[in-house]
């Protein structure tokens, strides 16, 4: 029968037989991209090196998609060498996308093609309808906006702000430049928008969330945070998963993946906790950045200081060799190894979790204040999930300053509050929403003077619990007996609210005090921690006490993860609903036994509660390791 089978249909069956026979190889509970760069792919005309690196790459991770880029930094590919490239790939049973970067020099402080001239605006066309003709999948690398401020912007402009300016400008080049060319040569072709890390902020360079997820086919997340100190950008490491659950809840079932790189690696354990944290946020596919960078040789100055303890990324068991399909073995030498090892690992447990749950956290589109404030209480311990619409509906809702771009939020509030459900703000929405109809509700102040403080009290009688270090706050004012402090500092023996409630209608509105560097939480003693834990997670089946830099990960199918941070083991308690009688460890199997709270003493009942409804069990976590739990 085969004699009668076209050419073409032949080698679509084959592909799909060869596609179907790597897949049964694969990771079990998502895919893996490599993204190559137009400098790669160009090298990619020689055979001998195009064979030589995949063989590299693809004997120490598994492969199932890779990226070809036609364009970067004005480098065109031509379309005989992507073609070749192509056809070398699909030969190997790996899938095939496009990608595209508009940069004109991205070493240039990342310089952008300007969508205000008509000459770049023709470039940019002429590059989607290149890539479109080329594959029937294309995504954009996260350089898809405009930070040019040429005489032509100037004017353009004119008395808009630039945030609006470029918001409106990249919204018509998206339409107008890329997708519709691109569907012009290839109906089919599938347009997808990588974004970066930096969400914060995308509005102010053009990037916008309201307006493109709907317009492109599919959306991507970067989700690399690298070093949270040694870095520009600082960012912590919760974010890996938080914003690929924002990006999430922005187009549900639209995000095709996150996207990690290798840069600003001091251990290599880092690395492994971005591809870790992307899968637990539910990501289907991680795209590995770049072919370049999977060829990178492993260096033993990325081995940690707490390796040899058994850790999740065991630097020694990742540099054995590995066992191919035919039987030989391979040694581990670049960085490709460090991605498979670390996705083996992951795999083995994220069929078991369900849909990620945290606390509902209001972020309006193209809204800044107190940015990214949410990954640092994710840090903390305080399971987060980030939406773009008001969650009405939560029993519980976390509001940070962001919350002022919504000009109807005190409504909101009261709303809740009427409801007889809890709302959380902070020290810096409290500030933006004063003489705005906050006052309605409390009256708060919040000064323009600042308490600098080491020693935290809980309640009225708590006892006294002292940070490391001085932290810095805004003072605020209340009335006696009007509202309570939930959570004290004391400083020269006066003291200000950290946890601040008030009664409004059924419920109470309680207010979150930020200090002036968010890094500061941090610092909070554990017991600090447990109390704000105790309000935000109140509605959450479990939660872990501990030290900060403990994270918790949460699913709908009672399954949870604790992930440690910190270089050093960590004793932490996971607090979880009575109905739970034991945990069981997803990895080793070992079971354990809760215990009920101990009881608050005798001068202490008047205010603080024993938690009779909840049960406590004792666990340890390794340095930089994670840990997964099924209730039962």
């Amino acid at each position: 029968m085969i004699k009668h089978i076209g050419k073409s249909t032949f080698r679509v069956f084959v592909l799909i037989i060869l596609s179907f026979c790597y897949s049964a190889e694969g990771y079990q509970n998502f895919k893996v991209a490599v993204y190559v760069r137009a400098q790669e792919v160009q090298k990619m005309s020689e055979p001998n090196w195009l064979e030589e690196n995949w063989d590299i790459i693809s004997q120490q991770v598994k492969v199932d998609k890779v990226y070809l880029e036609p364009h970067r930094d004005e480098l065109l590919v031509d379309e005989e060498t992507v073609t070749k490239a192509k056809k070398f790939f699909e030969s190997k049973g790996i899938e095939v996308a496009g990608g595209i970067t508009y940069t004109i020099m991205e070493s240039n402080r990342f310089e952008t093609f300007c969508y205000s001239r008509p000459e770049h605006r023709q470039k940019v066309k002429e590059i989607a309808e290149h890539t479109a003709r080329l594959f029937d999948e294309v995504i954009l690398d996260d350089f898809f906006f405009t930070n040019c401020k040429c005489e032509t912007c100037i004017k353009a402009k004119g008395k808009k702000s630039w945030t609006e300016y470029r918001l409106n400008l990249l919204k018509d080049a998206a339409k107008n430049l890329v997708i519709k060319p691109a569907k012009k040569v290839n109906p089919k072709v599938k347009m997808v928008i990588k974004y970066p890390n930096w969400y914060e902020h995308f509005q102010g360079l053009g990037y916008n969330l309201e307006a493109e997820p709907k317009l492109f086919d599919g959306i991507y997340t970067g989700t690399e945070t690298r070093d949270p100190v040694y870095s520009h950008q600082h960012l912590q490491h919760y974010q890996s998963y938080l914003i690929f659950r924002y990006l999430e809840n922005i187009k549900p079932g639209g995000n095709g993946g996150g996207w990690v790189d290798t840069g600003g690696m001091r251990y290599i354990d880092r690395y492994a906790e971005q591809l870790w944290l992307t899968l637990f946020a539910k990501a289907p596919e991680i795209m590995l950045f770049d072919w370049r960078q999977m060829l990178r040789p492993i260096r033993e100055s990325t081995r940690a200081e707490w390796q040899g303890t058994q850790t999740s990324f065991d630097f020694d068991e990742m540099l054995k060799p590995i066992e191919l399909a035919d039987g030989t073995t391979v040694e581990p030498t670049t960085m490709a190894r460090a991605a498979g090892y670390a996705l083996e690992q992951v795999d083995q447990v994220l069929d078991k979790l369900g849909k990620p749950v945290g606390v509902m956290s209001y972020k309006p589109y193209h809204s800044t204040g107190e940015d990214f404030l949410h990954n640092y209480l994710g840090m903390c311990g305080i399971a987060m999930e980030l939406v773009p619409e008001f969650p009405a509906d939560a029993n519980t809702i976390f509001l940070a300053e962001s919350a002022k771009f919504d000009k109807k939020i005190t409504d909101k509030i009261k709303k809740q509050l009427i409801a007889g459900k809890r709302v959380v703000i902070t020290s810096g929405l409290l500030k933006a929403l004063q003489g705005k109809g906050i006052e309605d509700i409390v009256e708060l102040e919040y000064t323009d003077k600042k308490a600098v403080f080491k020693d935290f009290m809980l309640g009225w009688r708590g006892g006294i619990h002292q940070s490391k270090t001085d932290i810095i706050i805004p003072q605020i004012k209340y009335l006696t007996n009007d509202s309570w402090e939930e959570i004290s500092c004391l400083t020269s023996g006066v003291g200000y609210p950290i946890l601040h409630s008030a009664d409004y209608a059924n419920s109470k509105l309680y207010v979150l005090t930020i200090p002036d560097n968010f890094g500061d939480l941090y610092n909070y003693p554990a017991e600090v921690l447990t109390k704000i834990k105790e309000v935000l997670m109140k509605d959450i089946y479990v939660r872990v006490d501990g030290p900060s830099q403990v994270a918790i990960f949460v699913y709908d199918n009672d399954t949870f993860i604790v992930e440690s941070f910190l270089p050093e083991i960590v004793d932490v308690k996971i607090v979880t609903d009575k109905r739970i009688s034991k945990l069981r460890d997803v990895l080793s199997g070992e079971e354990l036994a809760g215990k009920s709270p101990p009881e608050p003493p005798r001068w202490a009942r008047r205010w603080r509660r024993q938690e009779n409804d909840k049960l406590i069990f004792d666990i340890q976590i390794k340095p930089h390791s994670y840990r997964v739990f099924k209730c039962e």
